[in-house]
């Protein structure tokens, strides 16, 4: 017998949790989410996915603050960021923006951060005219993280928000020319519910033979 959910009820109520709590992950919780998303395919078996798991207080503070400039630009005045979308009412839309900016303030206080990049055998420009290529490599070992997470009772989500300074972002982690980061991953434990998520239902967005 085991208390984790099963896999469909996990897929179901992955939500994007923002809001976390400042207290500490267990090191044996971190190493299995990325043991989880090390099984994830990879393009010719190449497993060319790396992890970083920042746990140091100064440098989660660093990421923290890229964070913080990015949404203060993504959600300014001049913000071309929707107020609604036709399967988001206003409210809803609010209410995301609410949790986006609670935790541009409090992401210092995360115990850990998690980067997915991709380690690639020659220059990253290189990697990157690949487009979506690249990052099939990598997507999967995210997606098996944060369902990984949900089942072991952690909240996450992924942005790339910090990123949007890329060398900024860089330097603070000191990665390697060929080492390009994907997205973060704050861990930690909720501080709110894991439920049901609301998804446009799959009449809306399936397409059979030809569209």
């Amino acid at each position: 017998m085991t208390d984790e959910p099963g896999i469909f009820e996990v897929m179901y109520s992955t939500r994007a949790m923002r809001r976390l709590k400042p207290d500490a992950v267990p090191e044996e919780l971190l190493l299995k989410l990325i043991d989880a998303a090390n099984q994830a395919p990879s393009g010719s078996n190449a497993q060319t996915a790396r992890w970083l798991v920042v746990r140091d207080r100064e440098q989660v503070r660093r990421i923290a603050e890229l964070n913080r400039k990015a949404i203060e630009a993504y959600t300014g005045p001049n913000s071309a960021r929707p107020a609604s979308l036709p399967h988001q009412d206003a409210g809803r839309r609010a209410r995301q923006l609410k949790a986006l900016k609670w935790q541009a303030g409090h992401m210092q206080d995360f115990p850990a951060v998690i980067v997915a990049c991709q380690e690639m055998a020659g220059p990253k420009r290189e990697a990157w005219a690949a487009g979506a290529g690249a990052g099939g490599s990598v997507w999967p070992g995210v997606q098996n993280l944060l369902l990984a997470a949900r089942a072991l009772g952690l909240g996450a989500t992924l942005t790339t928000l910090p990123m949007m300074d890329r060398t900024a972002f860089r330097a603070i982690l000191g990665l390697p020319e060929n080492v390009e980061p994907f997205c973060i991953v704050p861990i930690g434990w909720p501080a709110g519910k894991f439920g049901p998520v609301t998804r446009r239902p799959v009449s809306e967005i399936l397409h059979w033979d030809r569209w």
